[in-house]
């Protein structure tokens, strides 16, 4: 076969499976943004239709019921604090490891930790939640402490293989110096972590930002609700206001796809730096 030819058709097939991927993200998008602007009675007709009268009001509405300013900021919280301890304590696990892997105990420990990913979180969840609550940390910073933990596994398993490619003779060198092994840590290979931080810091923050379940068992008090846990303001017993909750649910968006139009450039180079590296 021709290489002209199949490089053609190799480009063919690759544009038509883009085009297929971007339909899975816009046709939804379409239908929930024409949702969220029509009238309870335009819900019976056409939900593909475009509304007759373009009801702005729906956002001021889901805004008013949500209380979406107050959970907005809760997420904004827990969201910044989680990914700064997954950050700065998951990496000091890693390297922890990563630097002894050929010790026993190490070793030990390094399993321990990848055998905790394959157990689901909803067998673990009411015993974590009665505990959570009897250490009167069924708030915003329990909500914190337990998504750095259970980040831990699957972090120390990304930081212990990034760090294996990272020679010993930077720390051999700040040792010879005088540096102890925190000062080492923190002066030498905590910024050469940066292509891992970032893939971390993506992972966790999108994780923790729509996360639905563990708000939902943890957090009793309403004035800590975080913005996945209101969307449930439009479920009656009866009845769902479509109209409202998709207006909510692109309130909710916005925030993270405002966050990635401006650090796009950032996200997406460090991603890539940490899978060439």
């Amino acid at each position: 076969m021709n290489p002209t030819r199949a490089s053609s058709a190799s480009r063919w097939l690759l544009t038509g499976l883009l085009a297929i991927g971007a339909l899975t993200i816009a046709v939804p998008m379409y239908f929930t943004f024409v949702t969220a602007l029509k009238t309870p009675s335009e819900m019976r007709g056409n939900l593909w239709a475009l509304p007759k009268h373009w009801m702005w009001s729906n956002f001021t509405d889901a805004i008013q019921m949500t209380n979406f300013f107050q959970a907005l900021g809760n997420s904004l919280i827990v969201t910044v604090l989680s990914i700064v301890f997954v950050i700065v304590t998951n990496s000091m696990v890693g390297y922890a490891i990563a630097r002894n892997l050929h010790k026993r105990l190490y070793k030990g420990i390094f399993v321990y930790f990848l055998t905790a990913l394959f157990i689901p979180f909803p067998i673990v969840m009411l015993p974590l939640v009665k505990e959570m609550a009897f250490l009167h940390l069924d708030n915003l910073a329990g909500l914190v402490i337990l998504y750095v933990v259970y980040n831990l596994s699957f972090n120390v398993l990304l930081y212990v293989g990034y760090l294996s490619t990272v020679p010993t003779a930077f720390e051999e060198a700040a040792m010879l110096d005088g540096a102890g092994p925190f000062k080492t840590f923190w002066k030498v290979i905590f910024p050469l972590l940066g292509p891992v931080n970032a893939t971390v810091a993506i992972l966790t923050g999108l994780w923790v930002w729509n996360d639905f379940l563990l708000p939902l068992v943890l957090l009793s008090d309403q004035s800590s609700f975080t913005l996945p846990l209101v969307q449930n303001v439009f479920q009656g017993q009866f009845t769902t206001q479509y109209n409202l909750a998709f207006s909510s649910y692109l309130l909710a968006l916005t925030p993270m796809l405002i966050i990635y139009l401006v650090l796009q450039r950032w996200i997406i180079g460090g991603v890539m730096r940490g899978a060439i590296k």
